[in-house]
């Protein structure tokens, strides 16, 4: 069986598809999005950290090991634990990252044997890979998670450190072949909430005729301390989290477009 490496495994998850889930992170990721609320997957290697743990009122420094090495059947004996709740809500696993298709040979054995054992299996994506790639793997899912932050390639290369020409290309693909998809755009103030940049995401599904589901993906701050620990530089930790009512006016905007429209955790 195949190996690779899991930095987590998220049990009782509600935000990364329908259902109960078991959410599964592999490591290694190949954007930089300055609001990377997941710095330690950022990384393929397994990678050992700095922190420190509470006794009583005193704090003592500790190591902490980011990834861990495992094979599928490890982690399809963990995801199986939880078969009741998946079957009773219509739930199941979640493969997210990092970039899941960082590591495609293992994340395809894992969608292959899930889906051997009826367990309804989603895939959480930028959808930067190769065609090739996007065909023999995605097709598995069951359900597809396609993350779309900048329609502009030059803001994309800007705060990703990579063009998105691939991602939309395989989003299009997805999308005539009718997989099932649905859209997740991370509202970023002053980056992706412009208004420019939402008119240009609606423009292009609509001219994909996507008729999927949109997610809005409120900025959050709960990884400042995640980007202390690993000594790196927050770019974002000025922003603050989205104003409501400006969320509220980004999603009547997919609304007045037509689309279905909701928010995620």
């Amino acid at each position: 069986m195949k190996s690779g490496v899991v930095f987590d495994i998220k049990r009782f998850a509600i935000h990364d598809g329908p259902g109960i889930r078991t959410t599964v992170f592999l490591k290694g990721c190949p954007l930089r999005c300055i609001w990377c609320h997941n710095p330690e997957s950022i990384s393929p290697e397994c990678k050992t950290i700095k922190t420190h743990t509470m006794i009583g009122k005193t704090s003592f420094p500790a190591e902490k090991i980011i990834g861990r090495e495992m094979s599928s059947e490890e982690v399809i004996l963990e995801i199986l634990k939880d078969r009741i709740f998946y079957e009773e809500s219509g739930g199941g696993v979640t493969f997210s990252g990092g970039e899941p298709l960082m590591q495609p040979d293992f994340l395809k054995e894992l969608l292959q044997v899930s889906k051997e054992n009826d367990i309804h299996t989603t895939v959480d994506t930028s959808g930067f890979a190769s065609m090739q790639l996007i065909e023999s793997t995605l097709s598995i899912a069951d359900l597809i998670l396609y993350d779309i932050k900048l329609i502009d390639d030059d803001l994309h290369k800007k705060y990703t450190k990579k063009s998105n020409k691939e991602i939309l290309k395989n989003l299009k693909y997805l999308n005539d072949i009718k997989a099932n998809i649905i859209i997740r755009i991370p509202i970023i103030p002053q980056i992706t909430d412009t208004k420019k940049n939402i008119s240009d995401i609606i423009r292009f599904l609509e001219e994909m005729h996507f008729s999927g589901r949109i997610e809005i993906l409120p900025f959050h701050k709960t990884a400042n301390q995640k980007y202390k620990n690993l000594k790196m530089i927050n770019h974002v930790d000025k922003l603050k989290p989205n104003d409501e009512n400006e969320l509220k006016k980004i999603a009547s905007k997919f609304t007045e477009a037509g689309f279905f429209v909701n928010y995620a955790g």
